[in-house]
């Protein structure tokens, strides 16, 4: 049995900060996440739904665009495009998430990241 000065229930943004600050300041820290590190917000929430809505305000902009002497035209949105652009987000931020908690600066989170 492994004994660790901070242990952080949740790995979602509060936890995985929280984990991140103690392993900082030199503590030695145990993150558990029953799902997936990064959380509600990475995975299902925060993040997919910024990205929808960033693909909305575009379509805005080129609907608009003639108020600022662009001449562009809006057609339609293509849905399975704009899921595209959210799919290829996550990846790229679970990866940030994963290599911050396996940093060699923080080495008490390193055997912890799957």
């Amino acid at each position: 049995m492994s004994n660790f000065d901070l242990v952080v229930l949740g790995g979602g943004s509060g936890g995985y900060a929280a984990a991140l600050r103690g392993a900082q300041l030199g503590l030695s820290v145990a993150l558990i996440e029953k799902d997936k590190v990064g959380g509600t917000c990475l995975h299902r929430g925060c993040i997919p739904t910024k990205a929808l809505l960033h693909a909305g305000e575009v379509a805005d902009s080129a609907r608009e665009s003639s108020q600022f002497g662009v001449n562009a035209t809006f057609n339609s949105i293509d849905m399975g495009g704009v899921n595209s652009y959210k799919d290829e987000l996550l990846p790229v931020s679970i990866k940030v998430c994963k290599v911050s908690l396996s940093h060699e600066a923080l080495p008490s989170l390193k055997e912890l990241v799957a």
